[in-house]
């Protein structure tokens, strides 16, 4: 797979190096001919390996006659449908998986707390930015996990970014699974410290490279997601924390995508694997899932939450949450453990598509039927088409491509809602039959 990877990227850079050749080729034989001035390579944003990159894309798509599936605009709220271009859609692109972002409870708490506390609290929580909400959040998310405390940012990527990057050093070692987010994979890039990746799912893998390694550096961190937002997939969590404990390790697990799907009541990763939440040394999420707004948060010991509330660079120098935000997060976490129904009626309608899809013959790959489910076709090409034919008969589904994915594992991705009914389930793999039949 990374084989196959690198080779793709190698030939990626090639094409661009060869058109950026052609192109000082033109420009100096321009220069030559009419003494017209050309545009500096060094500062010509149009020069750059990225822009480059995206012309070859965009010039491939077109000479294949593929339209171009992202950036499409939702015209309200997003749920189990969406309405884009003035059509109502079955919409399979959102992760607002238990519907309550648009819930009038939610809007409510929202509406009030901005009417309180203004759209923006105007200052870093450190010198003037904090509001009693912020920690009303903190409590309620440490509660979840039963931890000492927890701390919430405004980005859920800078969450990873910033606390890994101020936690390791570079005498550290970051071993993560290698469909780990980039959010990790920047966080570890900033920190300095080693990095090394284990198989997926694979903690014989892992315990190999704990050996190997572990020996050679003060810290370690293991980072895993605890459901992976690719595949659909959730690790070991018992066996990760029997390895961390033998070697003396931390353990992240990223719940972006676990918390509201994951365990009878939602409660995420703990509760799907039955352990101590107190066994992992770092739970981290997100609040734009479940919770109906955005940032990320951290839960953990007192000591750890001490330290990145006052050194954490993506914490200390951004500006604090907007308390609609806060509130927000805060009444759909109260909904969520109120109303469990939500978190069943989500697991029966992903495991149904799960289950309907791989009986279709459609290859699923390893997803557990909790909120993500890809339908993996193999080339970026089929799933854009795939995503833009279903549009046209008013099914909305996102194509994931290389490089987000190896190219052989270009899949659909389908995020399944509470609100979706089996009617809209049946439907669309209908369509994709169809499609199936037609090519």
């Amino acid at each position: 797979m990374k084989v196959a990877q690198s080779m793709k990227q190698r030939l990626i850079e090639q094409s661009v190096q060869r058109k950026l050749k052609r192109n000082d080729r033109k420009a100096s034989s321009g220069s030559l001919m009419t003494g017209a001035s050309t545009p500096n390579r060094r500062t010509d944003f149009c020069q750059h390996p990225g822009w480059q990159q995206l012309n070859i894309m965009r010039e491939s798509a077109q000479k294949l006659g593929v339209e171009d599936p992202f950036f499409r605009v939702h015209e309200g709220c997003s749920g189990a449908t969406a309405i884009i271009d003035g059509r109502e859609c079955i919409n399979f692109a959102s992760y607002n998986y238990l519907g309550l972002s648009g819930d009038p409870r939610v809007i409510a708490a929202a509406q009030q707390a901005a009417a309180k506390y203004g759209t923006s609290v105007s200052a870093s929580r450190m010198v003037s930015g904090e509001r009693p909400i912020h920690r009303e959040l903190e409590q309620a998310l440490a509660q979840v996990y039963q931890a000492d405390d927890a701390l919430a940012f405004v980005s859920g990527h800078a969450t990873n970014v910033t606390v890994i990057g101020y936690l390791m050093g570079s005498r550290d070692l970051v071993l993560h699974d290698e469909y780990i987010h980039n959010s990790s994979l920047m966080g570890s890039q900033l920190s300095g410290a080693r990095r090394m990746a284990f198989r997926h799912n694979d903690l014989n893998h892992l315990e190999k490279l704990l050996q190997q390694n572990r020996h050679q550096f003060e810290r370690v961190l293991i980072v895993v997601e605890g459901l992976y937002s690719m595949d659909g997939d959730a690790p070991d969590l018992a066996g990760l924390i029997e390895l961390k404990e033998t070697h003396e390790c931390w353990l992240m697990v990223d719940e972006a995508h676990a918390l509201g799907v994951l365990g009878e009541k939602g409660l995420g990763s703990h509760e799907h694997a039955g352990i101590d939440p107190n066994r992992v040394d770092i739970w981290m999420g997100t609040l734009s899932k479940n919770l109906s707004g955005c940032g990320g948060y951290i839960a953990g010991c007192q000591p750890l939450i001490d330290m990145l509330r006052h050194f954490a660079p993506g914490f200390l120098y951004s500006v604090g949450m907007p308390a609609s935000v806060a509130a927000a997060a805060i009444e759909s976490l109260r909904i969520m453990h109120a109303e469990p129904e939500r978190v069943r009626a989500l697991q029966k309608n992903s495991e149904y598509l799960a289950v309907q899809a791989k009986a279709a013959g459609f290859d699923v790959g390893e997803s557990i039927g909790r909120a993500v489910v890809p339908v993996i076709s193999g080339s970026s090409l089929v799933a854009t088409r795939q995503s833009v034919e279903l549009l046209k008969q008013g099914i909305n589904v996102q194509p994931i491509l290389y490089p987000a994915v190896p190219e052989k594992s270009a899949r659909l991705r389908f995020f399944v809602c509470s609100e979706h009914t089996e009617a809209q389930i049946d439907f669309t793999l209908e369509a994709l039959l169809l499609q199936r039949k037609a090519s």
